[in-house]
């Protein structure tokens, strides 16, 4: 009886460790969000005599700041991990930057968010394979193996969420400039210009209209325009805008025709991806080899040779 009962709690232990590890991170979650439930607000509105408008702000705020308190705890987790030097720092508001996440706490919710994934997969991984293995080399390896899984799986999400976001932005940029380039053209100015694109595109390329807004509101709050636009290249990380916000700076700063530039930026820009057209098409064959070798021509030599194989094989049975 005593052998049964610890033959149930060695195999129920794993469990037990996962029903607690998840209630504990539901404990924190909770004590983190401070989010109040609907009938608190409900009374904390009835309270004060607040017009519909107030309503409506006050539940925006409260919308939007419901998780502030998990995002600080976080950041001040990930203080830690968060790089010291300045350079380091600059890297990495860049990166976090191209991915659309531009807050001063990004860096540090986002070291934090590298922490408590190591975390995620160290535990279990810990409490597994010493449970399974107890203190050996193998064990070591694979908690080593889940660790660095849960170290580098952030970075990895990151680098997804660059590069999908510059990759709309590259496709999306010459409908823009050719759009920019009427503008101007017809008599407006750049900045009226830019204004004039991201209302008429931003149905459907809304991640450069959102960066063209950015600028467009820091040039009204009266930063100069040249470190307008070459935060806009520094920001979307896409080489065709870093080109495009060196050659307005230069035609800013010498006082050369706006039109001019951006007509011949949008042909250079053309004549790149009529040439990136032709580099991926001369790719093609060589890429399409290996699916040839390895799947389409063993199914087709089977299906040829496969019935000169059985007759022959017939053949020499008779023989």
């Amino acid at each position: 009886m005593i052998l049964l009962l610890a033959v149930t709690l060695n195999e129920l232990l794993p469990l037990i460790v996962f029903v607690i590890f998840m209630a504990l991170t539901w404990a924190a979650l909770t004590m983190f969000s401070q989010s109040k439930t609907k009938a608190e607000e409900r009374l904390e509105q009835l309270g004060r005599s607040r017009s519909s408008p107030e309503f409506d702000l006050a539940a925006a705020e409260a919308k939007k700041n419901r998780f502030s308190g998990l995002k600080e705890a976080i950041s001040s987790l990930g203080g830690a991990m968060e790089p010291k030097s300045d350079l380091e720092k600059n890297k990495m508001k860049v990166k976090l930057a191209n991915a659309g996440f531009r807050s001063e706490m990004a860096p540090m919710i986002y070291s934090g968010i590298r922490l408590i994934s190591l975390g995620l997969c160290l535990m279990p991984a810990l409490a597994f394979f010493l449970y399974k293995d107890g203190f050996t080399v193998k064990a070591f390896q694979y908690i080593v193996i889940f660790g660095g899984i849960g170290m580098y799986l952030p970075q990895v999400g990151l680098w997804y969420l660059r590069s999908t976001r510059q990759k709309e932005i590259f496709l999306t940029l010459p409908d823009a400039l050719d759009l920019l380039v009427v503008c101007v053209e017809s008599g407006l100015g750049l900045d009226a210009a830019l204004r004039k694109v991201t209302d008429e595109m931003q149905n459907h390329a809304k991640t450069i209209c959102e960066e063209f807004a950015i600028g467009n509101m820091q040039l009204q709050m009266g930063k100069q325009r040249r470190e307008v636009l070459h935060d806009l290249g520094v920001r979307t990380g896409v080489d065709d805008m870093r080109s495009l916000a060196a050659i307005l700076i230069q035609a800013d700063r010498f006082g050369s025709s706006i039109a001019q530039a951006l007509r011949v930026q949008s042909d250079s820009m053309r004549t790149r991806r009529r040439q990136l057209a032709e580099e991926k098409a001369a790719k093609t064959a060589v890429q399409l080899i290996f699916p040839l070798v390895l799947f389409i021509f063993p199914a087709i030599f089977v299906v040829l040779v496969g019935p000169a194989a059985i007759q022959i094989q017939k053949g020499l049975l008779k023989n």
